[in-house]
């Protein structure tokens, strides 16, 4: 079979096992893996959409593969399940539904120790290609929370201290356990917590929830990519929190 694979979400660990075997390269189709405007995938998807699945057309647009893995399940969403019917009429290729309810944590490492937050958001879409065992990490004290899905734009996270602890779905993700509702909505009430989500997503009604919950948080959306009103609205809401943001990286 090609080795040049696509994936979208988290496909179960026994066909990342799998692919690992084979020696497969793999690509998230979640994250821009082409440099292209995004509304070229206008021409299958409606520009109201999540910008991430909008990302993933993109990239099927673009990019030579043999076959892609798509988890339709509830460890993604149910518009990845109308996607993978739209990229059976894009591609001459083999598109595989796959529904991810793993029960086996693997743990969340990258998700508690300090690093700053776009290189750790890097670091866990990237587990997601192995089928091996973390590598453990010093729990840092945090300083603020971040819940919610991996940006599309990942300059979102630049302000963010080190100190920050990850939760919601990108935990699930580290955790290889993206089905895993329980764990998606624990947060630390104790921290000031930034709730995200993108444009479009259903996950936007779960994020509102939790905020409500939560004694310090700040929901926020964002669609492509963060404006500079929502850059700055994190940034004061963390300064007003007392939590130092990370200013080496202007907005």
């Amino acid at each position: 079979m090609g080795k040049r694979v696509g994936i979208v979400g988290v496909p179960p660990l026994a066909v990342i096992a799998q692919l690992n075997r084979e020696g497969a390269e793999i690509f998230d189709l979640d994250e821009p893996q082409v440099r292209a405007p995004i509304d070229q995938s206008a021409l299958w998807v409606p520009k109201v959409y999540c910008a991430i699945l909008r990302t993933v057309v993109l990239n099927c647009m673009l990019l030579p593969l043999d076959r892609i893995y798509i988890d339709v399940g509830p460890g993604k969403c149910d518009a990845a399940l109308y996607i993978a019917s739209v990229l059976e009429g894009m591609l001459p290729i083999p598109i595989h539904r796959t529904r991810n309810e793993d029960r086996v944590a693997f743990g969340h490492p990258l998700c508690t120790t300090a690093m700053p937050l776009v290189e750790r958001f890097a670091a866990i879409t990237k587990t997601v290609q192995s089928a091996g065992p973390h590598t453990p990490r010093e729990i840092c004290t945090p300083l603020c929370g971040f819940w919610g899905v991996p940006p599309r734009d990942f300059d979102l996270l630049a302000v963010f201290p080190n100190e920050t602890h990850v939760f919601g779905w990108t935990r699930c993700m580290e955790n290889k356990t993206p089905a895993d509702l329980e764990l998606e909505c624990r947060f630390d009430p104790t921290l000031p917590t930034v709730f995200f989500t993108q444009s479009f997503c259903a996950k936007a009604a779960l994020a509102q929830h939790l905020g409500r919950k939560h004694p310090q948080a700040l929901v926020i959306d964002c669609d492509v990519s963060p404006s500079n009103s929502a850059r700055a609205k994190i940034e004061a809401f963390l300064e007003l929190s007392g939590v130092p943001t990370n200013t080496t990286t202007p907005f």
